[in-house]
């Protein structure tokens, strides 16, 4: 991960979404089967993600966060008890985790797509996954609809599904792939293309959350869920074979 210990980050899409409670609950319900007893969370953020998705069956849930800013605020909601007590905060990358520590599932929840140098990331990650472990990557999707928003919160890119997948590397099996909020393109293109801003409204997002999310969630799946302005990708790691 390009962004070490002491990384600041720079975007405000945390706070914007943090209400966005339909859009959390509709992948969440999407990554949760893929759940396994050890979960790392890289890009923790502001722990928000831990209360959407952890169950009794997490027993250990490391929030990974660069950012020296969000890794204290996690830390500050740990000992407030607001966090499971299976969950752990680390002010640090995945490079830096022990070769021999594995996780049964790691989480890059819109957090590779502000990650430069995604390849070399994900085959980090690899190294960490037990056998028969996932790896679960939700990020923004569509090149074309990058963005001035994009831009302002730190993206790099958006991704299309051969993309994604060719970053991969060997030893992962591609078990699911998907897009999300069929509806949410209509928003992302008209700010794209008319409104123009580096950053939506409180409005606009509480508009697209109550709105346009719960009416994706009926019709992504009469799409087959190949349309939406998110990308879910979900690989398992294979046993090595000689």
């Amino acid at each position: 991960m390009t962004q070490g210990p002491g990384f600041r980050y720079l975007g405000r899409e945390l706070s914007l979404f943090a209400a966005a409670a339909n859009w959390k609950r509709y992948w969440a319900s999407q990554i949760r089967p893929y759940l396994g007893c050890r979960v790392l969370e890289v890009g923790g953020g502001l722990g928000e993600n831990v209360g959407v998705l952890v169950s009794s069956a997490q027993q250990r849930w490391v929030c990974l966060e660069p950012d020296p800013g969000q890794a204290l605020a996690i830390a500050r909601k740990l000992q407030a008890g607001e966090l499971p007590a299976c969950c752990e905060v680390r002010e640090s990358t995945v490079e830096d985790l022990a070769v021999d520590e594995a996780f049964d599932t790691i989480l890059y929840i819109d957090v590779l797509e502000h990650i430069q140098d995604d390849r070399a990331e994900l085959a980090q990650a690899a190294g960490r996954l037990d056998v028969n472990g996932k790896l679960v990557v939700l990020s923004p999707a569509h090149r074309w609809l990058f963005s001035a928003f994009d831009a302002a919160i730190g993206h790099h890119r958006r991704y299309g599904a051969r993309q994604l997948k060719g970053l991969v590397p060997d030893g992962l099996s591609l078990v699911r792939l998907r897009y999300l909020d069929a509806l949410g393109i209509c928003a992302s293109l008209a700010n794209r293309c008319f409104l123009r801003r580096g950053v939506p409204t409180e409005r606009e997002i509480r508009l697209w959350d109550r709105i346009l999310v719960p009416l994706s969630r009926r019709v992504d799946p009469l799409l087959g869920y190949r349309v939406g302005k998110s990308l879910l990708a979900v690989w398992e790691k294979l046993p090595f074979r000689q």
